[in-house]
């Protein structure tokens, strides 16, 4: 199976200096993927290392996704900053200091994954790949979580996987967004 085959990657971010400077790594070698998975303890989906290799993490220039119930943030979907790359270095990266160790353990987020994607709250609610159902080597599904929220069975099921998540991902201009 080939990943994001026909979707075209080249169009898809928005190469700000902002996207790069707190976003956008070097695309991982095998062996940084393998560290950064043993660091979180999951294996990460093909489709993010994948996405990871073409572009390490950045702002995605369609950044909407839509969800099947209402979220904290609006009645029909959740909107995202940023994709964090698969790395340490950049502040939002898996392993940086806006990553992974500050939503679980400064925020306090349940820790059923792995947090890939900040949204525009400025950090009260993220996008996570929930590996509960799959295992922490299987396939994790996208969910929305309201870090105010604390029950874990109310999260929002955004996308089935994350190839489905990033192919989901819609303009500004597809939501009535209110004056």
């Amino acid at each position: 199976m080939v990943i994001f085959g026909d979707f075209d990657l080249k169009d898809f971010w928005d190469d700000s200096d902002y996207a790069r400077r707190e976003y956008t790594e070097d695309a991982p070698t095998d062996e940084e993927i393998a560290a950064i998975e043993t660091t979180l303890g999951y294996r990460l989906p093909r489709a993010y290392i994948e996405l990871a290799r073409a572009h390490n993490g950045g702002t995605p220039k369609k950044n909407r996704h839509r969800t099947p119930k209402s979220t904290s943030w609006a009645s029909d979907h959740v909107a995202i900053t940023g994709i964090l790359a698969i790395g340490r270095t950049k502040p939002s990266s898996l392993l940086g200091s806006a990553g992974q160790e500050l939503w679980l353990e400064e925020w306090e987020y349940p820790a059923i994954g792995v947090y890939f994607a900040d949204t525009p709250s400025g950090g009260h609610d993220m996008l996570c790949l929930d590996y509960r159902t799959c295992g922490k080597e299987g396939e994790p599904l996208v969910v929305h979580v309201d870090q105010e929220d604390e029950a874990d069975d109310d999260l929002t099921v955004v996308a089935s996987d994350f190839e489905s998540f990033i192919r989901g991902l819609e303009s500004d201009e597809a939501f009535d967004l209110g004056a």
